[in-house]
């Protein structure tokens, strides 16, 4: 399996428009530690042709730009077979209007985000009068020993885990989750067993997530603040990590210390937000991840199983 990261920053990328912070300030200084970062998304191939998208970020053009194997080599085609959503989040959907043009789209999400992208924030609705009907819906079921399978990677299965995050800003259920309105998804292969784990979004570790960690070959996990109090002592926000639905890296409770406790598993941080030192690589907390045997995932990064 072929993995390809296409943005690698959680919401707002960096630099991000209206912010000033060390890094977005650094990266347009022209500081070369501070690499630019769109916002996340990965795809997976099982052929190097076709290949199922996570998520659809708002910079989804200036990604497919940036990745030639996902080009047309046609006159009018998509390289793009199938999307997977995580959770509703207006940074892993948005993009869905940027591929309009390919419609319809084979999607796979819970029922509670189709609900959420028919209603509160109704991109679906939106792209029903687009070539044939937009999107073609496929539930999934996130209990995680239930299967779904995407025909354009026939030698994988693909299983959901139901998340303790938050819903979206915009959704009636925000601070109220329900059960599959944040998932994590593993990509398993039939024949080797190797397992990849994608979890952007993560408020809470349960028991399941982190025996399904311990399974995996490579996880990419969130990795959005270094601090729960990061945005508040910033000046940026008034909210915890927590109660936005992110678990910090640092603190007897992040992200590191669980990662210790992983030893089979590549660890690979995603969905990092600009306000993170780890996104400096001169800074120390950056160092001190590199010591625990933690990558952090950039725009571009491609990994093999």
């Amino acid at each position: 399996m072929r993995i390809q990261v296409l943005g690698s920053g959680a919401g707002g990328g960096l630099p991000q428009f209206n912010c000033n912070c060390d890094n977005c300030r650094g990266y347009r200084e022209g500081k070369k530690t501070i690499k630019r970062r769109t916002q996340s998304s990965i795809t997976v191939s099982e052929d190097g042709e076709n290949w199922v998208l996570f998520n659809t970020s708002p910079d989804i053009l200036e990604q497919i730009h940036n990745s030639p194997f996902l080009h047309p080599s046609k006159k009018r085609e998509t390289k793009i077979k199938a999307i997977v959503f995580n959770d509703g989040q207006i940074d892993h959907t948005t993009g869905l209007l940027m591929l309009r043009e390919g419609c319809p789209h084979e999607v796979y999400c819970t029922k509670e985000v189709n609900e959420e992208l028919n209603t509160s924030f109704p991109l679906f609705k939106m792209l029903q009068h687009w070539d044939g009907g937009g999107t073609k819906w496929n539930e999934i079921i996130p209990n995680s020993t239930t299967k779904f399978e995407i025909p354009v990677m026939p030698s994988y299965e693909f299983y959901a885990h139901s998340l303790i995050s938050n819903a979206p800003p915009y959704s009636q259920h925000r601070d109220n989750p329900r059960k599959g309105d944040n998932i994590g998804i593993t990509v398993v292969n039939k024949n080797t067993g190797k397992r990849l784990f994608y979890l952007p979004g993560l408020g809470v570790l349960e028991d399941h997530v982190f025996e399904e960690m311990k399974k995996a070959d490579v996880l990419l996990v969130e990795g959005t603040l270094w601090t729960n109090d990061e945005m508040i002592k910033g000046e940026f926000s008034q909210k915890l990590g927590t109660d936005m639905g992110h678990l910090p890296l640092s603190g007897e409770n992040g992200l590191i210390k669980i990662f210790d406790q992983l030893e089979k598993p590549r660890k690979i941080l995603i969905h990092i937000n600009n306000t993170n030192p780890i996104l400096d690589e001169a800074n120390d907390e950056y160092k001190e991840l590199i010591s625990h045997g933690i990558e952090v995932s950039y725009d571009g990064m491609s990994i093999e199983i």
